[in-house]
């Protein structure tokens, strides 16, 4: 992965897992233990969906720039029912506080889509690559004259 990708990451990975932990902090102190341990889960899926996301939209504007807004667009929707899927699949759970594993899960993303907004208005992306205009002689077309 190029360092700017990973900085992309970083720019949203980091301020994402301080939201979990002042979730987990506070679902420990309102919901006991097992407050905790949904928020936990919570983040930490957030932060793996949101996460893998990212890495596939790179992916996909390097090798196929085309599909480029289809992918982002298509992605964030299937993360979206994903995560949806996961708060219907884990209402019922006794291993852990459903409501704090919810909340967690939402706050988290929505801290994520922020910071990766953020992140996208403050990278400076290139219009041309400077390096494939380097070395290249313009091609004669057309027949001689």
């Amino acid at each position: 992965m190029p360092s700017h990708d990973v900085r992309n990451l970083l720019q949203c990975a980091v301020p994402t897992a301080a939201a979990g932990a002042v979730a987990v902090a506070v679902s420990g102190a309102v919901a006991g233990g097992k407050g905790a341990l949904g928020a936990a889960v919570g983040t930490v899926l957030a932060i793996l969906f949101m996460g893998i996301g990212l890495y596939v939209l790179q992916w996909t504007a390097k090798t196929l720039p085309q599909l480029f807004q289809a992918m982002g667009l298509m992605l964030y929707v299937a993360q979206l029912l994903l995560l949806l899927i996961f708060v219907a699949l884990f209402r019922d759970t006794s291993a852990f506080n459903a409501k704090t594993f919810a909340l967690s899960l939402v706050v988290t993303t929505v801290v994520w889509m922020a910071a990766q907004a953020r992140a996208h208005m403050k990278a400076r992306i290139f219009y041309v690559d400077p390096d494939s205009a380097k070395g290249e002689k313009p091609q004669r077309t057309g027949s001689p004259s």
